[in-house]
């Protein structure tokens, strides 16, 4: 008999390595170590974690969501804010790509290939993941996302109490999203807004007209204002405020001049009292969240899920953010003080540098007095981080 939780607990384990693949538990199935860090009896075969996995997705995938959220509640992680004093809470959808494939929900995505597209939340500058959803290639991103924003600010407000700051791409610009975001407190919002078929030309002349104009070479002038849309939702009246920038190149960075002036129109709704610089340098401070998806995507080799079945991929992808998470964790904890390996300074460390330095790092296994014992070699570099992340986290 092998326990459900041998089985998550084995499958969360071989994500950590990087591998998301069945097959991988044979290469574990005879490590004393393994086992015992994991406290489990047994590890269980590839038939095994595929039948498990499949017959209870669904109950398996709500569980590892809420020991995702109660992993960052328990520990206390660092949440650390922007100049503003707001909590940044990153939301995007992303693409797996799953081509040539006929799994459950693969469908053709917004990058023109067939696979996934799933959405998730990341809080604060280090970039704790508090949400990720799998859906169909073909759902809109808008399709179910205030449901989601719901549940996310839910989890992000267990984690950290202070202000949080939203921002999301052009995808998610509808109205029924900024009025979900008015009735929290304490949630300020930049969402991207997208002119769908705004009047560029007219856009353009009361942007020079109105707003603060620069040049920042010859051939290219930048003009940003703001101003106060109303718009009415369920019998109700709103006001956002929308800032405005424009840029009109009538020549290129060579001096080439255009047959035609190239205008460029951006917006973004926000309810920050800051001036529409900040604004601006505040949304495109979100691009760090690419790098989240790439590491989940990548580091934990979740491009292309596993299963056949839709309901055992959204498992493994739920699986994969409490990976990361837990990945993230070590990181901070074992590889940014000044016993840590050499590396550049910085605020986090890649999830794929964690295992390199955490999680490969050579020891040697003794069994001595019905007990396990890992030595280190005299010198290696990473053996006070790993001692420090062991101390902090494994019981005595």
């Amino acid at each position: 008999m092998i326990s459900h939780a041998d089985v998550v607990k084995t499958y969360l384990d071989l994500l950590c390595l990087g591998k998301s693949d069945f097959e991988a538990g044979a290469g574990v199935s005879s490590d004393d170590w393994f086992k015992e860090a994991l406290d489990i009896q047994k590890v269980p075969s590839q038939e095994t974690m595929r039948q498990r996995l499949d017959k209870h997705a669904s109950v398996f995938e709500r569980l590892a969501s809420l020991s995702n959220i109660e992993l960052l509640e328990r520990i206390q992680v660092p949440v650390t804010a922007l100049s503003t004093g707001h909590v940044p809470l990153d939301l995007d959808v992303f693409c797996l790509d799953n081509s040539d494939t006929k799994k459950e929900g693969v469908s053709r995505t917004y990058q023109d290939y067939d696979g996934y597209a799933p959405i998730g939340a990341y809080l604060g500058q280090e970039g704790w993941c508090v949400g990720l959803e799998l859906r169909p290639g073909s759902q809109h991103s808008q399709s179910g996302f205030v449901d989601f924003l719901r549940k996310t600010l839910r989890h992000a407000r267990k984690v950290t109490r202070k202000p949080l700051l939203v921002r999301t791409d052009a995808a998610h610009d509808a109205l029924e999203t900024l009025v979900e975001l008015r009735r929290h407190p304490k949630v300020s919002f930049i969402i991207r807004w997208n002119p769908r078929r705004a009047d560029i030309l007219s856009w353009r002349d009361r942007a020079f007209r109105e707003g603060r104009v620069c040049e920042p070479r010859a051939g290219k002038k930048v003009a940003i204002f703001s101003t106060w849309v109303t718009r009415h939702h369920e019998e109700r009246t709103y006001r956002f405020w929308l800032v405005i920038r424009v840029t009109e190149r009538i020549s290129d960075s060579k001096g080439q001049i255009l047959i035609r002036p190239d205008i460029n129109l951006e917006g973004w709704w926000t309810s920050l009292s800051v001036p529409e610089d900040e604004v601006i340098r505040l949304y495109e401070k979100r691009g760090l969240s690419e790098q989240f998806h790439s590491e989940i995507k990548s580091d934990l080799d979740l491009e292309r899920l596993l299963s056949g079945k839709f309901a055992t991929n959204a498992l493994v992808l739920t699986l994969g953010g409490l990976a990361y998470n837990i990945l993230r964790i070590l990181g901070q904890t074992g590889l940014l003080a000044h016993f840590s390996p050499v590396r550049h300074r910085a605020k986090r460390r890649r999830i794929k540098t964690v295992m390199q330095e955490l999680i490969y790092l050579a020891a040697r296994v003794i069994r001595s007095g019905r007990r396990l014992k890992l030595q280190f070699g005299r010198h290696c570099p990473a053996f006070h981080a790993f001692r420090s992340v062991y101390l902090k986290f494994c019981p005595a």
